[in-house]
């Protein structure tokens, strides 16, 4: 029998072309490289929107890279943090620019990241059959939240410390479980050195990881079943002689130009934020976080980062009277599912569990109220794909109501993440209960006005 040795394909000319074909012999790198990139067909219509997957990925390498140098210095030590910081920004060489591209970068990503699923409402990315790309993507946002929140105490600055305060003694107000799990977040019954050591652990190490494994499976789930496009169309269904998308282009060398050119418009405007205004008016970096952590001195207003802010706004919006309308509005909607989608004896089940939740508005206080509806902020997003009820995919062809909806639900996250930031007013506090309530309007309606929408057919190929 002849060797393995004598099957071996003759390599081409040059050394490299030897090298590439004596790895490709023994790892599938040719054939990845195939089959995501030179002959991944995407759609030949990607907009503007579709820059900021791209960028996000381009991000989150920039972040990791100037962490690893940035760890290089820095001590996760309560005693030596702030003053460890201090020496990356003044006697590191070039510190203060991996310093400001690693904080500029913290806040671009998220601005990345919430203009890549705005694309994704707009164009419909959540649903069938790129419903798992969704649940990969929004799982990869909560690791995002994840890492920033562990980052932020890092500084050991007075906004750092007192906000991390403030956000562990959240979860302190729920039943049951609460003491503990803040007592486990925190390794101590207050912040302190314990709790600066496993958010460095966590920052560094675990949530990296797991975002690079979320990273690859919402890549692979995406290639698997191909891109959405502005237009809605499955390009999939219409194959040409070839076996290839007659509608679809490979992604390389098109898109790769294409957002090679898109990097270096982000790189442009991130450059600008990072020499001319790196606190970005205290935004970015906010200026308590230039004082060192005091645990004997509270600031006079304590707020969370800008991204995290929205919710922040809904948590501070439910108070006692406002529990009073939440309540009513929980009862109106019950009414409304048993009356559209429950039949026989599940309507029975479902008035049960209606009841339950509202005793459990008299039996929970306030406070613990406003730590369920934040999370559940987040976590409604997962049901986009069976909250959206429309025949069609794209907003290019719905109709007024979910055009209005959106539009609406935009500028509601914008107004609660700038009330987020604001010291606490009765002004304030009103407009945060009506935005709330606006918030949870735009999911929980979602199924009767996209059914009642006014739509237009999409069409089978792309013009």
């Amino acid at each position: 029998m002849a060797s393995t040795e004598n099957k071996l394909p003759v390599t081409g000319a040059g050394p490299l072309n030897g090298v590439l074909t004596w790895v490709d012999q023994r790892f599938p790198l040719i054939s990845l490289w195939k089959e995501h990139a030179a002959e991944y067909y995407a759609p030949k219509n990607f907009n503007f929107w579709y820059y900021f997957g791209s960028l996000a990925m381009f991000v989150l390498v920039l972040q990791i890279v100037t962490g690893i140098f940035l760890t290089m210095h820095y001590k996760p030590d309560a005693a030596q943090a702030f003053a460890s910081v201090e020496y990356i920004m003044r006697d590191v060489p070039w510190g203060w620019l991996v310093r400001y591209m690693h904080s500029t970068g913290a806040s671009m990503f998220f601005i990345v990241v919430y203009l890549h699923m705005f694309r994704g409402l707009m164009y419909g990315s959540y649903r069938k059959p790129r419903e798992l790309i969704w649940i990969f993507g929004m799982v990869i946002y909560l690791m995002l939240m994840a890492e920033a929140f562990f980052g932020y105490l890092l500084p050991w600055g007075q906004m750092s410390f007192w906000g991390a305060q403030v956000i562990v003694n959240l979860f302190d107000a729920l039943p049951l479980i609460g003491p503990d799990l803040a007592l486990w977040i925190r390794g101590d019954y207050v912040v302190s050195d314990a709790t600066l050591n496993r958010f460095f652990a966590f920052h560094v190490i675990a949530i990296p990881l797991v975002l690079v494994a979320l990273v690859a499976a919402h890549l692979m789930a995406l290639h698997e079943v191909g891109s959405n496009n502005p237009e809605g169309v499955e390009i999939k269904k219409t194959l040409g002689p070839d076996g290839h998308p007659v509608d679809g282009i490979p992604f390389h060398p098109y898109y790769t130009v294409k957002d090679t050119f898109g990097v270096m418009v982000f790189l442009a405007l991130f450059a600008i934020v990072m020499f001319f205004m790196p606190e970005f008016g205290g935004y970015f970096l906010e200026y308590n976080n230039f004082i060192p952590a005091d645990p004997l001195k509270t600031p006079s207003h304590i707020a969370p980062v800008w991204y995290f802010t929205p919710y922040y706004s809904i948590l501070r919006a439910i108070t006692e009277e406002f529990m009073i309308v939440l309540a009513i509005a929980v009862f109106f909607y019950g009414v409304l599912i048993l009356r559209s989608a429950f039949r026989g004896s599940m309507k029975t089940i479902a008035l049960i569990a209606i009841a339950v939740v509202l005793a459990l508005f008299w039996a929970l206080d306030a406070k613990v109220w406003g730590v369920i509806f934040m999370g559940l902020a987040v976590m409604i997003f997962f049901l986009l794909p069976w909250l959206d009820q429309s025949p069609v995919k794209s907003v290019r062809y719905k109709g007024g109501l979910y055009r209005s909806a959106l539009g609406l639900f935009v500028v509601v996250f914008l107004v609660l993440g700038y009330y987020g930031t604001q010291p606490v007013t009765d002004l304030g506090t009103r407009i945060s209960q009506i935005g709330t309530m606006l918030y949870f309007a735009f999911f929980m309606l979602m199924p009767w006005y996209s059914r009642m929408d006014t739509t237009r057919p999409e069409p089978v190929r792309l013009a």
